[in-house]
């Protein structure tokens, strides 16, 4: 039972990821910062915390008093304050912000976590889509960006 819900979880990881890729290319088009490896690791993080936060919810509801939501709520916010002090460093000292860093740290986080819970083939999942976004999805963007940014406008 275990292994067929954390297939379907695979594939949620897989879909988030793509859809998330597909919105950043608009934005990458448009010359914006963040693009489509960004979107594709925010979707991916998010679709990531809410996938352990539910399993392990049901995992651990034998527990009174233990709420792992709560858990995975903290480590959102404070892995976020880490990625944003990371862009504002960088923006300070007059550099281009580090999105795509900062969101595959938030990710990281969230692989982190779906390890610390005994998610294992969900943390290894996110890693391995992690990895395309951050090294494939770099070279697809390139490829866009030559072909089509003379031909966008930045809106």
């Amino acid at each position: 039972m275990q292994a067929i819900i954390q297939s379907d979880v695979v594939w949620r990881l897989i879909i988030a990821s793509l859809l998330g890729a597909i919105f950043g290319l608009e934005r990458s088009l448009a010359g914006k910062h963040a693009g489509m490896r960004t979107y594709a690791l925010v979707s991916l993080g998010s679709a990531l915390f809410v996938i352990v936060g539910a399993l392990s919810a049901y995992d651990f509801s034998m527990f009174k008093g233990l709420n792992p939501m709560q858990i995975a709520s903290s480590i959102v916010v404070g892995i976020g304050f880490i990625g944003a002090g990371l862009s504002a460093l960088k923006v300070g000292q007059g550099g281009q912000p580090e999105l795509t860093t900062a969101t595959g740290i938030w990710v990281s986080a969230g692989i982190g976590m779906a390890v610390g819970f005994g998610y294992y083939s969900v943390a290894t999942a996110a890693t391995m889509l992690g990895l395309l976004i951050f090294w494939f999805l770099a070279k697809v963007e390139h490829v866009f960006r030559v072909r089509f940014s003379n031909q966008s406008t930045n809106s």
